[in-house]
C-alpha cells in the first residue's frame, strides 16, 4: 500500500443518477493521482426506502410487489448505465450483472409474499440490494476514465455479529479479511468500490449495519486499513452551526472534535450516522464531511481535538418527531426498582432512549424516545407497572408527543462557567418554556425539552446568543484567550 490511503464514502444523493456517479468518479480519479483510494457507496437516492417498503408489502401477501420493484430498479439503473458506459461490451456486461441482482431481489420478494413472512435475514438481503447495484455502476464509471476498478461485496471484508438490521463489526476479523481482500488490489493500483451498509457474519451470512450505515462502513474500513483519512462525500458543505432550514445565518464549521461530532450526530444532525466515529476515534484517523456537488469547498474536518474556541459552544441542534413519557406519582418516592422497570420496559419495546430527566423530589421520571416507538413503549410500561398502577403507587404514565429536544453542543463547554445560565436566560427572554433539562457529566452538551412549535425560535435565539453566525476571530481561539489571560 502507498503511504497515503483515503477511504471515500459517497452517499445516496452523491450517486443519485448517472451524472452524479460520473462526478463521484472524477473526484476519486483526482485523489487516485496522489495515493490509494477505497470507495464505499450507498444505494442510489430513494432505493433503500423502496426496497424496505416492497419487502413489507410482500410480507402482507402482495404477490406483485416484487415485479413492480424490479421494473423501477431496472429503469433507474439502466438509465444510469446509458449515461456512464460508452463501450458496447462493457455496457452489456454491466447490464447483465444488474439484471441478475434485480432478479434475485424479485425472487426474494416473491418468496416472502408466498410465505407471508419476512425474517430479519431476508429483510437484510432485500434492503442491501441498492448498494450492490450502485457499487457496480461506480466501478464501471471509473473504468470509463481509464482506471482499474472493481466492485467488492462488503460481505467479503466486514465481519459482524449476527444482529440482523443493526449488526456491529468484529474488528479483528474485519482487519484480517479487509487486508487479505483489499491490499492486493491497492498494491496493483486497482480501486476497490465496496458496498456500504453491508457486512457478514464469520460464517458468511449477510447482515446490515442499520439505516445510514454506509458512513459506518467507511470508518470501519478506514480503521481496518489504517487509512490516512476518511472522507464522507454528501450533498452539504460540512457540519453546520445549526440546521439552515431553521437558521439562515448557519455556517459551516471548518473543524470540530470527535466528541462534538458524536453529540451532534446523536442529537439530530443528519450528516453523520451516530456510530460513524467509533472505529476511527481511537486510531486518530481524521474524518472529513465534504460536498460532492462542490468538491472545491473545504468541508468540515473531524479530529480528536477539533479547533476549540473561547466561545465554548460550537453548534445548536434539534430533534423533532420525539415523544416525552413521564412515569410518576407521589407513591414512587422511595419505591425501589422504578427506574429499572421503566428502562427495562423501554428496552423491551426496542426503543432508543434519547434523554432522561428526573425531578429532585423523585416524584417523576421522564424520558424521550422516537415517536414511532411510543405506543409500544407505553404498552410495555403499563404491563411492567400493572400492580403499581392498581395500588396507585404509580399514579400516571403521561405521553406528550408535542415536544422537541434542543441541544447546545461544544467540547469546551465543560471548562467555561455560565453556558447553562446563558442558555436558560436566552430562552427565558423569548418566553420559551423549558419542559425538562439534561446535562451529561461529560458536559459536551446541554439538552432542553421545549414545545415542538417553539423549536425553530429556540434554535435561532440560542444561535444568536452564542454568536455562532460569525466566524471566531484569531483573538477568540483558545490559544489566544489563554495567552491574553496569562498577561
Amino acid at each position: 500500500m502507498t503511504a497515503k490511503l483515503q477511504v471515500m464514502k459517497f452517499g445516496g444523493t452523491s450517486v443519485g443518477n448517472g451524472e452524479c456517479i460520473a462526478r463521484a468518479a472524477e473526484i476519486i480519479a483526482a485523489a487516485a493521482r496522489e495515493g490509494s483510494v477505497v470507495a464505499v457507496v450507498s444505494a442510489m437516492s430513494g432505493v433503500t426506502n423502496r426496497l424496505v417498503e416492497t419487502a413489507r408489502r410482500s410480507e402482507q401477501g402482495d404477490a406483485n410487489a416484487g415485479n413492480e420493484l424490479a421494473d423501477i430498479l431496472r429503469q433507474q439503473h439502466l438509465q444510469a448505465i446509458e449515461t456512464l458506459i460508452q463501450g458496447q461490451d462493457s455496457r452489456e456486461r454491466l447490464v447483465e450483472q444488474t439484471e441478475q441482482i434485480i432478479n434475485e431481489v424479485r425472487d426474494l420478494c416473491r418468496g416472502s409474499s408466498l410465505l407471508r413472512e419476512l425474517t430479519p435475514r431476508t429483510l437484510d438481503a432485500i434492503s442491501s440490494v441498492g448498494e450492490r447495484l450502485s457499487a457496480r455502476l461506480l466501478a464501471g464509471a471509473l473504468s470509463e476514465l481509464g482506471l482499474k476498478a472493481v466492485a467488492v461485496e462488503a460481505t467479503e471484508v466486514i465481519v459482524t455479529d449476527n444482529a440482523h438490521g443493526q449488526a456491529e463489526p468484529l474488528m479483528t476479523g474485519t482487519r484480517e479479511r479487509a487486508s487479505a481482500r483489499l491490499q492486493p488490489l491497492l498494491s496493483e493500483g486497482t480501486i476497490p468500490v465496496v458496498t456500504g451498509f453491508i457486512g457478514a457474519t464469520a460464517a458468511g451470512m449477510l447482515t446490515t449495519l442499520g439505516r445510514g450505515g454506509s458512513d459506518y462502513s467507511a470508518t470501519i474500513l478506514g480503521a481496518a486499513l489504517d487509512a490516512s483519512e476518511v472522507i464522507i462525500w454528501t450533498d452539504v458543505d460540512g457540519v453546520l452551526t445549526a440546521d439552515p432550514r431553521l437558521v439562515s445565518e448557519a455556517r459551516t464549521l471548518r473543524e470540530i472534535s470527535d466528541n462534538e461530532a458524536a453529540e451532534l450526530a446523536y442529537f439530530g444532525a443528519k450528516v453523520l450516522h451516530p456510530k460513524t466515529l467509533r472505529p476511527v476515534a481511537e486510531a486518530g484517523i481524521p474524518v472529513w464531511i465534504r460536498n460532492s456537488f462542490a468538491p472545491e469547498r473545504h468541508g468540515t474536518k473531524i479530529t480528536a481535538t477539533g479547533h476549540p474556541t473561547a466561545r465554548g459552544v460550537k453548534a445548536i441542534t434539534a430533534i423533532s418527531d420525539v415523544t416525552l413519557i413521564t412515569v410518576g406519582g407521589r407513591g414512587i418516592v422511595g419505591l425501589p426498582g422504578v427506574a429499572a422497570k421503566t428502562f427495562t420496559a423501554a428496552a423491551n419495546a426496542d426503543a432508543n432512549v434519547l434523554l432522561i430527566s428526573q425531578s429532585s423530589s423523585g416524584n417523576d421520571i421522564c424520558f424521550i424516545i422516537n415517536s414511532t416507538d411510543a405506543a409500544q413503549t407505553v404498552e410495555k410500561l403499563r404491563q411492567a407497572f400493572a400492580q403499581d398502577l392498581a395500588h396507585q403507587q404509580v399514579e400516571h404514565i403521561i405521553v406528550n408527543p408535542e415536544i422537541c429536544i434542543v441541544a447546545v453542543v461544544g467540547d469546551r463547554m465543560r471548562g467555561l462557567p455560565g453556558i447553562a445560565g446563558r442558555t436558560f436566560s436566552a430562552l427565558g427572554r423569548r418566553n420559551i418554556n423549558i419542559i425538562a433539562i439534561a446535562q451529561g457529566s461529560s458536559e459536551y452538551n446541554v439538552s432542553l425539552v421545549v414545545d415542538a412549535g417553539m423549536m425553530g425560535e429556540a434554535v435561532q435565539w440560542l444561535h444568536r446568543e452564542f454568536g455562532l453566525e460569525r466566524r471566531a476571530s484569531r483573538f477568540e481561539s483558545v490559544e489566544a484567550a489563554d495567552a491574553v489571560a496569562s498577561l
